[in-house]
């Protein structure tokens, strides 16, 4: 299965996307994905329910959040109430580790995203704060990244043993499904993901044109 890992709907303060526009995009473009996370910014939405959409069109539509550290942006899938308890999602400072280990403790995984990019970027601050403990994953093909953005991303991850995903990090809706994540699983589920990103079963895809 091929999932999209990084979108933002009108959710986002910065969105332009209706979910339902994505849906419909992505059948009459016949992008080819199966589906998508919606990853809105400081914040976890818990109220929408996309699942009638997500029948109608035949795509899985799931659910995670995009936070801020002091290493940059930060993914992550698997959230719960109870980790929403745990830390602040709509603080712009949040402490990477905290974030690692707190999501770990919930079962979540927290996945640093573009790190290849300048100031919001998690390897643009290796140099001053060190490398973090507790990174796993990062995202290695962004779809808003520019010039040499993911290929510091992979140098990084390749020399530090971090895995990646690929994302479109779309905020309109014409850019969703540039990148994704390949599964070999039949992803259908936040924690059939979830258990596929820690087994490591997995692989980031440039679908760029």
């Amino acid at each position: 299965m091929l999932l999209d890992l990084h979108t933002h709907s009108i959710k986002s303060d910065d969105g332009r996307a209706k979910v339902e526009n994505y849906c419909q995009w992505i059948r009459s473009k016949e992008v080819p994905i199966d589906g998508f996370v919606l990853t809105e910014h400081r914040q976890f939405d818990f109220e929408s329910d996309y699942s009638a959409l997500a029948s109608e069109f035949g795509i899985v539509i799931l659910k995670g959040a995009e936070v801020e550290t002091e290493y940059g942006h930060v993914l992550v899938f698997g959230v719960t109430q109870a980790l929403t308890r745990e830390f602040d999602f709509g603080s712009i400072g949040l402490p990477l580790a905290q974030v690692i280990e707190l999501s770990e403790k919930h079962g979540a995984v927290a996945a640093p995203c573009h790190p290849g990019r300048p100031r919001v970027g998690m390897f643009a601050h290796t140099e001053e704060l060190g490398i973090p403990n507790g990174v796993k994953i990062v995202e290695i093909f962004n779809g808003g990244s520019r010039d040499n953005e993911d290929q510091i991303a992979r140098d990084n991850a390749e020399k530090l043993g971090y895995q990646g995903i690929g994302g479109s990090d779309s905020h309109i809706v014409s850019h969703v499904g540039r990148c994704a994540t390949r599964f070999d699983a039949d992803i259908r589920s936040m924690d059939e993901l979830v258990g596929a990103l820690r087994a490591g079963e997995f692989e980031a895809v440039n679908l760029k044109h």
